[in-house]
This record gives C-alpha cells, sequence and structure tokens, in this order.
C-alpha cells in the first residue's frame, strides 16, 4: 500500500566547482597542462597569456579550500578581480620569468623501439598481408619487449577483421623473423624462448653455447628454480663447467625491451615538486613551467560588458550574453581552482618537508613512520585531499626522485621504544641480503634474528613479506653456484 511520509534529513552535497576543484588537484602536472589545454579549445573566454604578458599580482593569496564556495557571490568576485591574475605572486609556487634563466638544451629525438622494429620489419621480402601481421605482432609488445598475446588470435583477428589472411604456420614463422630483430629476443613469448633465441645468435664459446641451449631446452625448469646439483648430474658436467655455462645464461637479457621506449606514449616520470638546498635551507618549487597560464580575454570582457550596458538587448543579444555569462562563470571557477590547487600542493609538500626533513637530509634511513591523517592535522585539510594531491605526483630532492605516497609508511617500534618506518626495515632487509655469501643465503628466519639483534622485533613472516615487496627470492634461489 502506498503512502506519503515526511522525512527532515540532512545531507552534504559538492557544487560542480567544488568536483572540478577536487578533480584538478588529482592530475599530476603533465595531466594538468592537457587539462588546461582541452579547456582553453572548449572555452572561449579563455586565453593562454604569453610570456610577455604575465603581470604577477602582488597580493598574497590565503584563500582555503572552503573558499572557493564563497567567490561565486557576484558582489564579492568582480571580473576585474580576475584580470592577469592566473599566478600566484610567490616565488616557490610562480614559474621564473627571470630573464638571466637557464634554458635547458632540448635531447635528441629518438626513435621508438616501435618505430625501430618496423624499419626493419620493411627490410624483409614480405608480401603486403605479411608486413600487416607483423606491424601487429610489434605493435603488441609489452614494456619488456614480449608478446603476451597469443599469436593464433592475432591471426583470427586479422582474417575477421581486416582481411588478412595468413596460415598459421607462416605467422610462425614471420615471428621467428622479428624474433632475430635487434634487440635479438624481442617478441619472444616467454622467458625459456628469449634466452634460446639469444644464445642460438649469440658469439660465446661454442662449447659452453651449446651447453646453455641443452640446459635451457632440457633442464629449463632446474636452471629457474637453480637446482645445479641436478643439472650437474643429469648432463654429466664438472663444477667449473657448469659455473661457466651459467655464466653465459646469465649474460643474456631476460627482458630484451627493457630499457628502450617501446612507443612514443611509454610513461615518463616528470617531477610535480622540485625540492633544492640553498645556503641551508630546503627551497621547494612547483615544477609547472611547461603549464599554460591563463586568464579572461580582453574581448570577450568587453562584449559581456557591452551586452550589459544596452537598454534594449534584442533576442539574438541575450543569448550570446547569456552564453558568454555562462563561459565566463566556467572561466572564473576555472583559474580560481588553479591558483587554489597550486597552494593545496605547495602546503602540503611544505608539511611532508617538515616531518621528513631528516629524510631529505640523509636519505631512506631517516625516514619517519607517517600516514596521511598526520598531514591532514598539519594543513587542516581532509585525509581525502592528502590522497588525492600525493597520488601519482613525484618530487625531486638532492636524495633522488620519489613519489608522494612513498614518504607515507607504517612503522614498527624497537627496544629502544623509538619507532621506525617499515621502509627503513626493507632497506636494512636489502642491505643484509646484498651482504650475504651467495653460497648460503640467509633464511628468512635467520634475517628476522638479525633485526632482532639491532633492537628490531619482526616476525619471520613479516620479513617473507618484506622481502617479497622487494622482490627478493628465497633464500633457495638466492644460491649461486
Amino acid at each position: 500500500m502506498l503512502s506519503l511520509n515526511q522525512r527532515l534529513t540532512q545531507t552534504q552535497k559538492l557544487s560542480p566547482q567544488q568536483i572540478q576543484y577536487q578533480k584538478l588537484l588529482q592530475l599530476n602536472t603533465m595531466a594538468l597542462e592537457q587539462r588546461i589545454k582541452t579547456e582553453l579549445e572548449i572555452n572561449p573566454i579563455l586565453e593562454e597569456m604569453l610570456e610577455g604578458e604575465l603581470e604577477l599580482n602582488q597580493e598574497d593569496s590565503d584563500d582555503s579550500p572552503d573558499e572557493i564556495e564563497d567567490v561565486s557571490k557576484e558582489d564579492e568576485f568582480e571580473i576585474e578581480d580576475l584580470m592577469n591574475e592566473s599566478d600566484i605572486d610567490d616565488n616557490r609556487i610562480n614559474k621564473s620569468r627571470d630573464d638571466d634563466e637557464q634554458t635547458q638544451p632540448l635531447s635528441p629525438s629518438r626513435k621508438s623501439l616501435t618505430e625501430q622494429l618496423i624499419e626493419q620489419l620493411h627490410l624483409l621480402d614480405l608480401d603486403e598481408d605479411e608486413i600487416i601481421l607483423g606491424e601487429v605482432i610489434i605493435q603488441s609488445l609489452d614494456q619488456d619487449g614480449y608478446l603476451d598475446l597469443e599469436l593464433k588470435k592475432l591471426v583470427e583477428d586479422l582474417e575477421m577483421f581486416e582481411h588478412v589472411s595468413i596460415k598459421i604456420e607462416r605467422a610462425e614463422e614471420i615471428l621467428s623473423m622479428i624474433q632475430n630483430f635487434e634487440p635479438v629476443g624481442i617478441a619472444t613469448r616467454d622467458l625459456r624462448e628469449c634466452l634460446l633465441v639469444q644464445i642460438r645468435n649469440s658469439s660465446f664459446d661454442p662449447y659452453y653455447s651449446y651447453l646453455a641451449e641443452k640446459i635451457l631446452e632440457n633442464y629449463f625448469k632446474e636452471f629457474v628454480n637453480k637446482r645445479f646439483d641436478v643439472i650437474e648430474k643429469q648432463m654429466n658436467l664438472t663444477r667449473d663447467t657448469l659455473r661457466t655455462t651459467i655464466d653465459v645464461i646469465h649474460k643474456l637479457n631476460p627482458k630484451p625491451g627493457e630499457g628502450n621506449i617501446i612507443s612514443e606514449e611509454a610513461n615518463q616520470i616528470t617531477p610535480d615538486f622540485i625540492v633544492e638546498k640553498m645556503e641551508g635551507n630546503y627551497i621547494i618549487t612547483l615544477n609547472d613551467k611547461s603549464v599554460p597560464s591563463v586568464t579572461i580575454s580582453q574581448t570577450y570582457l568587453e562584449m559581456l560588458n557591452n551586452n550589459k550596458r544596452k537598454r534594449k538587448i534584442s533576442n539574438r543579444d541575450r543569448e550570446t550574453h547569456k552564453f558568454l555569462r555562462e563561459k565566463f562563470e566556467s572561466a572564473k571557477w576555472f583559474i580560481a581552482s588553479i591558483q587554489q590547487r597550486r597552494m593545496t600542493l605547495m602546503r602540503i609538500m611544505q608539511a611532508i618537508l617538515e616531518k621528513q626533513y631528516e629524510f631529505f637530509e640523509i636519505g631512506a634511513r631517516a625516514l619517519k613512520p607517517m600516514i596521511y591523517k598526520y598531514i591532514a592535522e598539519e594543513v587542516n585539510m581532509d585525509i581525502s585531499t592528502i590522497s588525492r594531491v600525493v597520488n601519482g605526483k613525484y618530487v625531486q630532492s638532492p636524495v633522488g626522485i620519489h613519489e608522494l605516497k612513498y614518504f607515507f609508511s607504517e612503522g614498527l617500534s624497537t627496544d629502544s621504544g623509538t619507532e621506525i618506518s617499515n621502509k627503513h626495515i626493507k632497506e636494512i632487509i636489502k642491505e643484509i641480503c646484498d651482504g650475504e655469501s651467495k653460497k648460503s643465503p640467509y633464511s628468512d628466519d635467520k634475517i628476522a634474528g638479525m633485526l632482532k639483534e639491532k633492537g628490531i622485533q619482526i616476525a619471520r613472516r613479516t620479513v617473507a613479506k618484506y622481502r617479497e615487496q622487494l622482490f627478493i627470492p628465497v633464500a633457495r634461489l638466492r644460491k649461486e653456484l
């Protein structure tokens, strides 16, 4: 039975402007640059400021994220207030426009690995359909240079969607040709095939190359699991001969695509912040020199003001005025959100620097346990805002390039009562494994005991978890001849 009820509830909703601000917070520098370019295309009210036109506002901006909501009141936010205010006058935030600024030389253009492989493909005596298959294979490689798609599926898809018909036997021949391109072993389907292709094209001693090929063909599982005693017995080899053969295999490249640019779109880390030490103090710079500076178009602003002054407005002028007003409001909020984003990022990075000051002085060993809540309380912001800022953003400092998330970690108490970051513990575990005898690597129990001697109470299973996160194999797989 239907009924009508009245209920009083309290809900909290974000305005479109607040949502836009939150989305901009999530973007890193490269994504923000693209987002601004997109906004410039869709909003005629916005225009990019040329370098000579930049006029910095000399008044400091102390707005907080909550103040974005207040800006929407027309009597508190005049049109002229937005003119020439795309940058905030703070040396740590503004892009440097000094005449003596040193420009970085452009790096020489470099062909992607995909382009290099396609060039080699076109040197082969293949027909048009075979060239198409070869290009599809090359474009399907992962970052390590492996073909992780089934060749039969690629052939079937080409026949279905491109009407390219190639027998699977011929497809295997074409794939084999590509695997012998430079770098050798590219487009292989697993590690075993990758190493076999390389050893068959190597210039090592023929005897040891032959033994290495036999090990990879017949004893690959034993090789991977380092059961060298089994290989030695089954192949009737001396220890010295086996050691030399294993050394030959270790000289092969298990990731032929690594270190090469698979495509021009390959991910590159561009730091969002730069931390430099000058005269004993750390200076934070927002690395946004490539981000366009935007402002309100003077031409459209005059059109909007002229329409407001007219006593009689035609329907066409009314529609134009409405359109310009909507675009102006959108542009106003966009500029305000960018300004606020800069201030928020700088406040959070400054808080991280203060909390992890010793890290920037010494390195990973000085990293302190820290969670989002600590920074949120420091800058008086919500934890979700901290999460949006640190996700996917990087800082370049004298101790290297690190993702902001790196500075946040849980900790364990030592016997002395102080807390130590789990990242510091991982560094110690890595040092222990690096310094161990490869003939008799330490077990997880042994490593846990060594940590306890340093005053760090830690369980064996926790050592195993940290070791796996460091991509360090178990003791048996770390053993060498």
